[in-house]
């Protein structure tokens, strides 16, 4: 049975496109600037905006009329007749980003079923980064109530050879084309195609054949390990959410059967993890509040470091200055793992604070404060990704970044989740 699979896709019609479009609702989540400028452009024209709760909003005052709001605007738009529905679809998405890159993808939705994101799963679906469950009940109560879903999940397949997605493109003019527009905000521009059913078909076979054991076993070269078949790009939170409504669902009706229950499934982008427009950036780490000097001499004993290489780097930057080390005795696949689990496991008994920093210069710039000391990680390899979920589960949080922040993926594309 296919875990990616068509959907009843819902995209508005007689609408201006741009302003419908808007950005991923967990980005610029400390720049209200950013959504009320956003706010002045939508106006009074239909959008996503009207439908999602930026993050910015969580800890607001009024944060519970905004999910009611949310809810009523879901009720309106169907009931005004906003929405076109494509039944039974998959949609091929080109993505032009800020940089001019190109970044394909194919909409369709995920059998929640097939995934767990706790650490240590063996689902099909798995999370890549550790999910923080208390960021899931506010986002929970949005769910709850609401008539329509729309994504900003991406999820990523291993296709190095490039012969699922990537093909579509030399297809897509017998496609129709269901939108076609610029996205606001230095988001670069986007256009959908409908595929047809033989070609939709195609696709979803050749999807279940990267799960099929003797294909992951000859690609990983693995024997008697749970298949990994798609792997969490960004949104992993939002798809948690859906899991945790669904399986809410089957609690409080456990006589019920929800097999076919439009919550069982959460609409979501595919994208190959090969596509040139992704990017894994490190992110790295300041450490503040602790005495510099004794931090090091306790990770240097805890992960054996010394100036003799090994498969694992890191760079200790202390009032700007970066000694380059190496981890002997590794605690993960990947360097960002072994020295995260050392931090937490030395931070918990002798105090201390962990900041995540995009960019070196930042780094840099913080360790020459008292008592602060900087660790600079290398960019994770594309081939490293499902390995290392495979062997160490999720990965520590805040391991890599996909982009900028006007590169994460626009709202565009919803779904009835009720039955009504």
């Amino acid at each position: 049975m296919s875990i990616f699979k068509k959907a009843d896709i819902l995209l508005p019609e007689n609408t201006d496109m741009e302003k419908w479009a808007v950005v991923a609702c967990d980005q610029y989540t400390s720049e209200p600037e950013y959504w009320q400028s956003l706010r002045e452009f939508v106006g009074d024209s239909p959008s996503a905006l009207d439908l999602i709760l930026p993050e910015v909003y969580l800890s607001s005052d009024d944060v519970s009329g905004r999910i009611d709001n949310i809810h009523k605007n879901m009720k309106s738009f169907l009931a005004r007749g906003i929405f076109r529905e494509y039944k039974d679809s998959l949609i091929y998405v080109e993505r032009v980003q800020n940089d001019g890159k190109v970044r394909a993808g194919l909409v369709g939705c995920i059998d929640l079923e097939a995934y767990d994101y706790r650490k240590g799963s063996s689902s099909p679906v798995r999370a890549t980064e550790a999910t923080v469950t208390e960021r899931i009940p506010p986002r929970l109560r949005v769910r709850q109530g609401a008539d329509i879903e729309l994504s900003h999940i991406m999820i990523l397949i291993d296709d190095e050879d490039k012969s699922i997605i990537e093909p579509l493109s030399e297809k897509k003019a017998g496609f129709e084309k269901v939108y076609d527009t610029p996205l606001s905000k230095k988001g670069g521009s986007i256009s959908g195609y409908l595929l047809d059913d033989d070609t939709a078909d195609n696709v979803l076979k050749a999807l279940d054949r990267l799960g099929e054991r003797e294909v992951f076993e000859k690609k990983y070269s693995l024997t008697d390990t749970p298949v990994l078949q798609y792997a969490m790009g960004d949104g992993n939170h939002s798809l948690a959410t859906a899991k945790a409504y669904y399986e809410q669902l089957k609690a409080d009706d456990p006589g019920k059967d929800l097999s076919d229950h439009p919550a069982r499934y959460a609409l979501c982008e595919l994208v190959n993890l090969h596509s040139p427009a992704l990017e894994f950036e490190a992110i790295h780490r300041i450490v503040t509040g602790v005495d510099e000097k004794s931090l090091t001499e306790l990770l240097t004993r805890k992960l054996g470091l010394s100036d003799e290489p090994s498969d694992q780097r890191i760079e200790i930057v202390n009032n700007g200055i970066h000694k380059e080390m190496y981890i002997h005795s590794p605690l993960s696949k990947l360097a960002v793992g072994s020295l995260q689990a050392a931090l937490d496991e030395i931070l918990a008994k002798r105090g201390g604070e962990v900041d995540y920093i995009h960019g070196v210069e930042v780094v840099e710039e913080l360790s020459k404060q008292d008592k602060a000391i900087g660790f600079v990680l290398p960019d994770m390899g594309k081939n490293e990704l499902f390995p290392t979920v495979i062997a160490d589960g999720a990965l520590p949080r805040k391991t890599f970044s996909m982009g900028h922040a006007w590169d994460k993926r626009y709202y565009m594309e919803a779904r009835r989740i009720t039955t009504d």
